[in-house]
């Protein structure tokens, strides 16, 4: 995992020591080419630089970049499961492709295991073979699927759902939606009214940590249009380069929820900041 990565940080690491204004200089240039963006490149190079200056760090540069790398990431997740309100409701935004509909599962199942009731809502009404693919989730994780025919109002699909939730006292709605392509002005004008329906508590993004800095200019157009509040990355299970995660907290100040890191409804797990920096490193540098 993150191979492209780590083999941008080998050449540094290899040295045993390296001047603060050269680790500022090189450290960016290795990051955007593992999908880091310039900003977040050159912010992380200057916070090594500093670093590496306050003290003697012979010999440690692993140790100094570690503490960059976690102090981009300090944004704090926000907490989906232990929430006053009922139903819960939980929008999902993200273009086709990027595993979205197939990570709500992956959420529902994540919140059955805890304990908690769902029902998700079809709103991606556009594809019939979304209205499919959705429906054959519910029924394999064991969930209703609210749904209307292909081409009905996804505001009114979602608002149905949430009113199904109340009559029953399900705890968690979460809502689908279309993602024909994030520059489409029809879609995002859709995006805003099934927020504005549903009102939910949180609006998440599905990124594909395979898209690089694609995924950044999605996020930057869905943030822009729509707004949203925290990220699901996918498919980090792959030789994805991963910057774009770095990217995601220091240029859109949002913090990454969920990874998912495989194809099963079970491949999903709570992002931690210490996993992904460990990942990231090269596996000699570590302690």
């Amino acid at each position: 995992m993150f191979e492209k990565f780590k083999k941008k940080l080998v050449e540094i690491f290899s040295r045993k020591k390296i001047d603060p204004d050269e680790a500022a200089e090189e450290i960016p240039l290795k990051l955007i080419e593992a999908d880091v963006s310039v900003e977040t490149a050159e912010y992380l190079g200057n916070l090594v630089r500093n670093k590496l200056k306050d003290r003697d760090f012979s010999g440690e540069l692993n140790d100094v970049l570690y503490a960059s790398i976690k102090e981009i990431l300090a944004i704090p997740k926000p907490d989906i499961l232990n929430v006053n309100k009922k139903p819960f409701v939980i929008m999902f935004l993200g273009i086709n492709g990027t595993g979205k509909t197939t990570t709500i599962g992956k959420v529902a199942k994540y919140l059955k295991s805890k304990g908690k009731s769902v029902v998700l809502s079809a709103s991606d009404t556009f594809r019939a073979g979304a209205i499919e693919q959705l429906s054959m989730i519910g029924k394999e994780i064991g969930v209703e699927v609210i749904k209307h025919e292909k081409g009905s109002d996804p505001s009114s699909v979602a608002f149905d759902a949430i009113q199904h939730a109340k009559a029953r006292n399900i705890d968690y709605v979460l809502v689908d939606t279309a993602g024909r392509m994030n520059t489409n002005k029809n879609l995002m004008d859709e995006m805003k009214k099934i927020k504005r329906v549903s009102n939910p508590d949180i609006t998440l993004l599905v990124l594909d940590a395979v898209a690089g800095q694609d995924s950044i200019n999605q996020a930057r157009t869905f943030h822009e249009n729509v707004g949203f509040d925290a990220v699901i990355v996918t498919k980090l299970d792959t030789d994805a380069r991963g910057g774009s995660i770095l990217s995601i907290y220091h240029d859109l100040r949002k913090p990454v929820l969920f990874a998912c890191v495989g194809q099963g409804l079970d491949d999903i797990m709570q992002f931690d900041a210490d996993w992904y920096i460990e990942k990231l490193m090269p596996e000699n540098s570590i302690a």
